[in-house]
């Protein structure tokens, strides 16, 4: 694709094929665009060491994708970034920025060029405890023309700038989170419940540890399924060998998409407590749920978080405080007792997400 006949050009601070919610969501939206027939250039960062992986990813896409080259020095990266989203809006009628550097790009834009702005906040990029930080993000956020909140949680971070902010959920292709059922069952565990995610405060896998004692009492032979990037199991492993559940626990690290949804389809609740970390990083939404319950796996997720819309409460999975043994132990006992209903629910609720459905709210901003 010609660069200069490109219409949308989206700068996101991550992209596939290496894993990221704010990279997941950019190719979903660029791959949707360029779908519905609007020619798209993405600007993002190049994470491997040689760039290979990203090389063999892209050739692929029915979109442009401009990486800028990994370097030692940060710097080099960051001036190359602006040159090239300098480069690019000039020929597009829409920039949507994605991600905190994107951000502090998109803020600057208004200075060379007429295009649309938009700026997609998950979360995170919102919250940060540094008031220099949030500072300068919220001055961006105010130069640009359109907000999109990924969910009301998100919205409600920056109600204090009084800005004209759209709520457009996060979406899943359907397709993709499909599996032949089997008869046999290789995962331990009854019920076996799990979470994806790298294994880190945000994600909640701490919260879900804590319970297991009462829950064990209850449920004898329950599991629990930590799938993900495992940055603090160690920490997480001590503190369940402290309450005695570590037999109760398994962390699979990092697992391909196929092996991935062989978990999940043998998965009787996928569960996310999510909490805020103490650098202010949070659960913007919970696009993992929404996988989940494409495959009919109902789901258990925090309350006061992005979580809330991404659960339909007593549909697709129950809503609960992170740290009520009560709750959570209810809320199995619940999901189990209508596992048939809750299964239908969620997979109700996940064709509602559609990236098809989802584009049309983004359509409508664009053109």
């Amino acid at each position: 694709m010609n660069s200069a006949k490109s219409h949308i050009l989206i700068i996101s601070s991550e992209f596939p094929p290496q894993p990221g919610g704010i990279g997941n969501h950019a190719y979903h939206l660029a791959l949707s665009l360029a779908n519905e027939g609007l020619d798209v250039v993405v600007v993002t960062d190049q994470r491997s060491q040689g760039g290979v992986e990203e090389e063999n990813f892209d050739q692929d896409l029915p979109f442009k994708v401009h990486r800028i080259k990994r370097r030692s020095i940060r710097a080099f990266m960051y001036i190359q970034r602006i040159l090239a989203v300098r480069r690019y809006s000039k020929t597009v009628t829409t920039v949507i920025a994605t991600g905190k550097f994107s951000l502090w790009i998109g803020g600057l834009l208004t200075r060379f060029h007429n295009a649309k702005r938009i700026a997609v906040i998950h979360g995170t990029e919102v919250n940060f405890k540094s008031k220099t930080v949030k500072r300068s993000i919220e001055l961006a956020l105010k130069k640009f023309d359109r907000i999109v909140a990924v969910s009301e949680y998100t919205k409600s971070l920056i109600d204090h700038l009084n800005l004209d902010v759209l709520v457009i959920p996060n979406g899943i292709n359907n397709s993709t989170w499909q599996l032949s059922s089997t008869n046999s069952k290789s995962l331990i565990g009854n019920p076996a419940i799990t979470t994806v995610g790298r294994v880190s405060e945000r994600k909640g896998q701490r919260n879900v540890i804590r319970h297991l004692p009462e829950l064990s009492k209850l449920y004898s032979d329950i599991h629990y399924h930590c799938v993900g990037i495992p940055t603090e199991a160690n920490e997480f492993l001590a503190e369940a060998k402290s309450l005695n559940v570590d037999h109760l626990i398994t962390f699979h690290g990092s697992q391909s998409e196929d092996k991935l949804k062989h978990i999940l389809s043998e998965t009787d609740i996928f569960v996310m407590l999510s909490s805020e970390s103490k650098t202010g990083d949070v659960e913007g939404f919970g696009i993992a749920v929404l996988e989940a319950n494409a495959m009919g796996i109902p789901a258990i997720g925090s309350i006061d978080c992005g979580i809330e819309d991404a659960i339909s409460e007593g549909k697709s999975g129950r809503l609960i405080n992170p740290s009520n043994h009560e709750a959570f132990l209810e809320a199995i006992q619940d999901i189990l007792m209508r596992k048939d209903e809750y299964h239908q629910g969620a997979k109700l609720w996940a064709k509602q997400h559609d990236w098809s459905n989802i584009i049309k709210l983004y359509i409508s901003e664009v053109k």
